[in-house]
């Protein structure tokens, strides 16, 4: 019981981002995600393309 008396202090010191913030922060991760997958699908393609080169 102790240890839950204490996590809910913790929990309360804690400083919660605004619906702002939140939604900032949320499309940050997303744009950022969209790049590195179109940057990854980009090297992939580019690497399958010279392999196929090289093989036939």
């Amino acid at each position: 019981m102790n240890f839950l008396r204490d996590v809910w202090k913790e929990l309360k010191k804690t400083s919660w981002p605004t619906r702002k913030e939140l939604t900032k922060y949320t499309i940050t991760v997303i744009a950022t995600v969209v790049v590195i997958g179109l940057f990854v699908f980009g090297v992939d393609t580019g690497v399958s393309y010279f392999v196929n080169l090289l093989i036939n």
